[in-house]
């Protein structure tokens, strides 16, 4: 087996290739633009032509090839094999089925590499078509405890909303919840409900606040992006309650209306009314209070 370079408009396709469905249009769009980006990683799998031919006929990596053509490559790299008697279909066979996905683990790990070398998150995201949010979604995976990360990379993922809290937490909660959950030999599963659960901390968020960005400094309030949520929405929160609330009471201190006192609120989330008070419906009296609660 060698390797040469050869104009991809010239290599033949197998009429016994194994891949006879047609790939999904995402699939061909990730490997367009992965070939833009940094080439073929992969050299195609050729063979001399029989029956007379001088040229090259493709046993594994059709896709690679038309993909190149279609980014404009005028030469790409191929491996010559010797002809074969079942014209390269155990070959292609092996190579397709022995395929699986990386788990996001390992594509985290790989993410990290190519930003050690100079990659940013954007032209990480371009070259395997991924949005970006996905990219930095990934990279919450470095906020994990690495035994947690090694569980993980065996296959035995949290869910989303799962890895979201554990990656909120600090190191030393994680580890402190891992001594309590990790797996043992008897039972070799986690179970990542009840890791989340013992590092669940309550969210305050952005959008429900009625102060601004400098009053939020001001108490030491730094926004987390909820990176699960929808990209079109505010998803910014922050775990430090007792500066979120500190900040919205200032904020209602200082916006009182007229009459307007500020109350407590009851175990069902309704504002605690004063003695002797009473709600009012509809239109308020020039008499009536106003009652602002968080």
């Amino acid at each position: 087996m060698h390797l040469i370079k050869v104009d991809p408009r010239a290599l033949k396709e197998n009429p016994d290739k194994t891949r006879q469905t047609k790939s999904t249009a995402q699939a061909d769009a990730l490997l367009l633009a992965t070939i833009k980006v940094v080439g073929i990683v992969q050299p195609p799998v050729v063979a001399p032509e029989t029956g007379g031919g001088n040229g090259y006929t493709i046993n594994a990596g059709h896709r690679r090839v038309r993909q190149a053509i279609a980014a404009g490559l005028e030469e790409i790299e191929i491996l010559v094999d010797e002809a074969s008697n079942d014209n390269g279909a155990m070959r292609s066979m092996v190579e397709n089925i022995a395929r699986e996905p990386l788990n996001p683990v390992d594509q985290w790990r790989a993410i990290e590499r190519l930003v050690a070398l100079g990659w940013t998150e954007e032209a990480i995201g371009v070259a395997l078509a991924l949005p970006v949010r996905q990219i930095k979604k990934l990279r919450l995976l470095a906020n994990v405890l690495p035994a947690m990360l090694d569980h993980m990379a065996k296959g035995d993922m949290p869910n989303e909303k799962q890895l979201r809290t554990i990656a909120a937490a600090s190191l030393e909660e994680q580890r402190e919840v891992w001594k309590k959950h990790k797996p043992s030999k008897a039972d070799p599963q986690v179970a990542w409900y009840n890791v989340a659960n013992g590092l669940e901390k309550t969210r305050m968020y952005a959008k429900d606040a009625s102060f601004d960005d400098e009053l939020a400094k001001a108490y030491g309030i730094a926004w987390v992006e909820d990176l699960f949520a929808s990209a079109d929405e505010d998803s910014r929160y922050t775990t430090d309650v007792e500066a979120f609330l500190g900040a919205q009471q200032e904020w209602m201190s200082n916006h009182l209306p007229k009459r307007g006192v500020i109350v407590e609120a009851d175990t069902w989330g309704r504002a605690k009314l004063p003695p002797k008070a009473e709600r009012v419906y509809g239109k308020p009296g020039k008499s009536d209070h106003t009652a602002m609660f968080v």
